[in-house]
């Protein structure tokens, strides 16, 4: 299976973001990949109002990138916000494209590093998996990246390959934690995994938007023995990259930590 990851840095407008996932979109479709994977909060950047811009799944957002995915023949993930309780919004991942609708809402919400993101954001309330050709994929956002019981779950719900989208703060160490994150769900679940962070704005020369994290770039493809396949820097870019989901199985037989696992 071929598998774009679109390391895009979002903006405070819905349209032009949306032109952003049309040009990556295009360009993953010409390299003959079956999924392009955009990061968290592709809708809107964070450090900028959320209630505003926040729309239902049939609402134009999302329809527009429906219609994309539909004319591409390409099945498209990518971060928006919907509507939820209280005045807030979820943090929502949209699955899109020809038969092809799901959608996951944050479980776990960044209250870390000086962000409180249950201010303004509802929590979702499971996890969620999709078919795409045969291949399970599991979803993931961000902060929840720290917790491997999703990627467990996801795995356990037959997933071979988990999407995790991210904008991830920058800061201290921060680079080194995603690094060693991602690779550790992999081993985790053992799963591909596949990681998509907004690019770092410091790299196009704009400067972080106060405390609200706005991505530091690092997206990656790991295997599931913890291998990068291909491991991005800071700046805006398409990788694309082949995986062969059916080769879970053949590491599952050889480290098997889900069968082997063990409740307390």
């Amino acid at each position: 299976m071929r598998i774009a990851v679109a390391q895009i840095i979002s903006g405070a407008d819905p349209t032009a973001n949306l032109e952003l996932v049309w040009e990556y979109a295009a360009q993953a479709k010409n390299a003959g990949a079956q999924l392009v994977v955009f990061p968290e909060a592709t809708m809107r950047a964070f450090g900028h109002s959320l209630k505003d811009i926040a729309e239902p799944m049939d609402g134009p957002w999302a329809g527009e990138v429906r219609r994309m995915a539909a004319e591409l023949d390409l099945a498209i993930v990518a971060g928006m916000f919907t509507p939820g309780k209280d005045g807030r919004v979820r943090n929502t991942l949209l699955v899109t494209g020809p038969g092809l609708e799901a959608a996951y809402d944050k479980v776990h919400l960044f209250d870390a590093f000086g962000f409180t993101e249950s201010r303004t954001v509802d929590a979702g309330e499971a996890p969620v998996t999709f078919e795409l050709d045969g291949t399970v994929f599991g979803l993931a956002t961000c902060y929840d990246v720290r917790f491997p019981g999703l990627f467990t779950a996801n795995a356990n719900a037959g997933a071979q390959v988990n999407i995790v989208c991210a904008s991830w703060g920058a800061g201290e160490g921060k680079a080194e934690q995603w690094d060693l994150l991602v690779r550790a769900r992999a081993l985790d679940s053992t799963t591909f995994v596949v990681a998509c962070g907004q690019g770092d704005p410091q790299t196009v020369g704009a400067g972080p938007a106060g405390t609200a994290p706005t991505g530091i770039g690092h997206s990656a493809v790991i295997t599931p023995l913890g291998k990068p396949v291909v491991a991005l820097g800071g700046k805006p870019e398409l990788a694309v990259v082949d995986i062969d989901p059916s080769t879970v199985e053949d590491v599952r037989a050889t480290l098997p930590v889900l069968a082997n696992a063990r409740t307390f």
